[in-house]
């Protein structure tokens, strides 16, 4: 299987994307959204696998991000949703998918997925929603459910460094991880490709901080009073939606999804939480590849 990597231009800065599989095979290709915002393509590597029926698979790292442009000086006028919006149009156009293509979001690429998808572009032919949110202040409302589940010295001791403003010490983070463990990847300890992906956000957090926040459930970023639900009914493609059993997205945050979207049905993985296509990679791949083909 072919697999070729490159940078699209978009504006002053570069897109780095790679190809799994042969974009001329006559199959709509697949467009990978990463999460975040502030992750890598790594953890959603699985996804490459799809190929493998002949369809091309684009991964990218989104600007920021990874081994695409990094700008750790810019501030929260620059990382909006519609610069993630833009550069997805960008990278389909650059690489001469804009006919036929799906696209396939988790996470915060789900929601910039149905940020997408509601504006009604040329060529999308469905769209995958993997683990996201419709509104953060759902997001938020769920996570604070969710900590109050945790034991009493680790709920302790995240409130204590959130308040003092110490969240990047030591002591935060491995009591982050007691969440991590349970709501977003149960695999422990956690895959190479998902360790890749923290790794990076840790050595430039420039687009989690700004966007999101310190951790999953602290967020104090720009994107807190993000919410699409208002907007959903406009999506004019099939929709999956993806979520784990224990997924820190929980039923809550992807209900007005399968309430508003008129073309939709949603899969729960049972053994997961925010990592599907980590936690049940086989299964989770044949339930995407077969909702891709039947709309191709």
């Amino acid at each position: 299987m072919t697999v070729v990597e490159g940078f699209a231009p978009y504006g002053d800065y570069q897109s780095w994307y790679r190809v799994t599989g042969d974009l001329k095979s006559g199959k709509p290709p697949l467009f990978v959204l990463h999460g975040g915002p502030g992750c890598t393509h790594d953890y959603v590597d699985s996804f490459k696998h799809l190929a493998s029926g002949g369809r091309a698979v684009v991964h990218y790292d989104q600007v920021g991000n990874g081994r695409s442009t990094h700008l750790r000086d810019k501030g929260a006028d620059f990382w909006t949703v519609d610069f993630f919006r833009k550069e997805l149009d960008n990278l389909i156009d650059h690489l001469g998918a804009r006919e036929a293509y799906h696209v396939l979001g988790q996470s915060w690429g789900g929601m910039l997925g149905a940020e997408f998808a509601v504006r009604q572009p040329k060529g999308l032919v469905s769209l995958v929603i993997a683990d996201s949110p419709a509104s953060m202040a759902l997001w938020v409302s769920e996570a604070d459910r969710l900590r109050e589940d945790l034991p009493p010295e680790v709920q302790a001791t995240l409130l204590k460094h959130e308040t003092a403003g110490t969240t990047d010490t030591k002591e935060y983070q491995d009591a982050v991880k007691v969440f991590n463990e349970k709501h977003v990847c149960r695999v422990v300890p956690m895959p190479d490709e998902v360790a890749r992906t923290f790794a990076a956000i840790e050595e430039d957090p420039t687009v989690y901080h700004t966007m999101n926040g310190p951790s999953e459930f602290h967020v104090v970023g720009t994107l807190k009073t993000w919410s699409v639900i208002d907007r959903l009914h406009a999506i004019n493609v099939p929709v999956l939606l993806i979520s784990g059993h224990y997924d820190e997205a929980t039923r809550p945050t992807v209900q007005p999804y399968a309430d508003n979207i008129p073309d939709v049905r949603w899969q729960i993985f049972e053994h997961s939480s925010h990592m599907p296509h980590v936690e049940e990679t086989e299964l989770c791949l044949k339930v995407v590849g077969e909702f891709l083909a039947a709309n191709d």
